[in-house]
């Protein structure tokens, strides 16, 4: 039975990182583009993808293709989204098509989240390092087609 439980939950998190992916499609910024959903109870209660904040250019990049520091990250969108909500993060579970950066995986700890699922991993792990230090389970599923 346990098994059967495992094979479906895998079905899920498969299903909504290719939905993070899609979302992330979504994202104006040239060097990368990251998409994020936010799970609870069965039930997605918000997303976001990496860019700049409401009422500036979208153009997340400078001339010389370095990102803006204001340009927001897609978990932290999404976090934000729940934030003015009349939801919360507490025991849900977070989608990335990118592993968190440390300061996002700060937010992610803050808000409650206790899963989170992401694609490729980041140049600098230890965002997901300090989630796993600090008790959140981290699954690393890597290559997910449209097909799976």
């Amino acid at each position: 039975m346990e098994n059967i439980n495992l094979e479906k939950q895998l079905r899920y998190d498969k299903a909504y990182l290719r939905m993070a992916k899609t979302w992330a499609e979504l994202s104006h910024c040239a060097r990368k583009q990251v998409g994020a959903i936010i799970v609870k109870d069965g039930m997605i209660i918000s997303d976001g993808y990496n860019g700049a904040p409401a009422g500036f250019d979208n153009c997340c990049e400078n001339d010389i293709g370095e990102t803006h520091w204001y340009v927001l990250h897609a978990e932290a969108n999404a976090i934000l989204k729940v934030a003015k909500s009349t939801n919360n993060c507490k025991d849900a579970t977070l989608y990335l098509t990118l592993s968190p950066c440390k300061d996002c995986s700060k937010l992610i700890l803050q808000a409650g989240i206790t899963k989170v699922v992401f694609m490729d991993k980041y140049k600098d792990t230890a965002g997901i390092d300090f989630l796993i230090s600090a008790g959140i389970e981290t699954i690393h599923l890597e290559n997910i087609t449209d097909e799976q």
